[in-house]
């Protein structure tokens, strides 16, 4: 039975491309449309979708007021579409705490074109969102292995560790913490860093796949909301305790052995802009044993590779258990090399972080 797609948009030229494309997966089925948020939350609350698709900017009712109210009524995936600019990423980022997990940009110019890659990105995310594809929830991006960052060899072999869950008992206190995640991680991360305290003293680099524009809103947002100190990060940021930087939208972030923070330019031949990989493998060649790395909710592997790379410089490994995953995509691939030294739920993570350091 394919999955039930309810489309919420005021734009008809808008709701019959998502409709065309959609529907040209046999997976899923367009059940209604919407063209404002009133309309969406009947029409939510009559067909009962498997999934839904929502703008932000409607009449009548906007997209946020829809998803707070579709969403305390009864439990759905939400995906946003949203527009690029810092006001689209501020209003994003208000959906997806109102209960909205995930989001794509909403570009005309890309759904006039009938670009495959978002038709492959929609199919897979709707799919993944439902429960409906357990091949799009772990598919693998593009690896770094040919790309040449600077020290980071990603054509070493995964370095797995003895399943058993003796391995090491204890490790030398971090001076460094490495967070990272994907899909549903907005909410996951303002969940970990809200429960730290102003006395955190470890330095955190935050590697959250977002677009431009977005990761500056992100950052202020999560500084507002956070006893520690956040802000997006850039070039020559020298990491220091209890500042968190989050690595910038289209841009890769590295750490040196001084603690100063270097942001890359794009590489088309990596998916993901930031990605988990790199400043993991960054954070093992600069601070090996002493770096904690936290994989949480996401589509995907990003961040598995990486944390082979942690591994076998002696480094630990913690990892968001499914049950309160969004997507238990990257904590799942990671999980599955056997590099995961500890399983914690989503509440646990931030108190488990802020004993570790004290």
């Amino acid at each position: 039975m394919p999955v039930r797609v309810l489309i919420v948009d005021d734009s008809q030229f808008f709701q019959s491309r998502l409709k065309d494309i959609i529907n040209q997966n046999p997976q899923l089925e367009v059940v209604g449309i919407a063209s404002n948020g009133q309309q969406g939350v009947e029409l939510a609350r009559s067909l009962k979708p498997d999934v839904i698709t929502m703008d932000f900017e409607m009449p009548v009712m906007d997209g946020v007021t829809a998803v707070r109210t579709i969403m305390a009524e009864r439990s759905v995936p939400i995906l946003m579409f949203s527009s690029l600019t810092y006001e689209g990423a501020r209003i994003t980022l208000d959906a997806l705490a109102a209960g909205a997990v995930d989001f794509l940009p909403k570009d005309f110019a890309e759904v006039s074109r009938n670009s495959i890659v978002l038709k492959q990105k929609l199919h897979e995310r709707l799919l993944a969102l439902s429960g409906g594809s357990t091949k799009a929830i772990n598919s693998a991006p593009k690896t770094p292995d040919s790309i040449q960052y600077p020290e980071i060899d990603f054509t070493q072999k995964v370095a797995s560790r003895d399943s058993n869950p003796r391995a090491r008992v204890s490790y030398p206190k971090p001076n460094l913490v490495v967070i990272g995640a994907s899909t549903g991680g907005p909410v996951a991360l303002m969940e970990v860093l809200s429960c730290l305290p102003a006395s955190f003293n470890v330095p955190i680099l935050l590697v959250q796949h977002m677009p431009e524009n977005f990761t500056r809103a992100f950052s202020e947002r999560l500084n507002k909301q956070c006893a520690i100190e956040v802000r997006e990060a850039v070039d020559g940021d020298h990491i220091k305790p209890g500042l968190a930087l989050l690595a910038p939208g289209g841009k890769q972030m590295m750490i040196d052995r001084r603690g100063v923070v270097k942001i890359l330019a794009d590489d088309a031949r990596v998916n993901y802009k930031p990605s988990l990989d790199i400043t993991f493998g960054s954070a093992a060649n600069t601070y090996a044993d002493r770096v904690l790395g936290v994989v949480l909710t996401g589509m995907g592997s990003d961040g598995c590779k990486g944390a082979g790379l942690l591994k076998q410089r002696g480094a630990q490994i913690w990892g968001q258990d499914k049950d309160s995953c969004v997507i238990y995509g990257m904590p799942m691939a990671v999980a599955r090399e056997n590099l995961t030294d500890r399983v914690l739920s989503l509440k646990e993570i931030g108190p488990a972080l802020a004993a570790e350091v004290r």
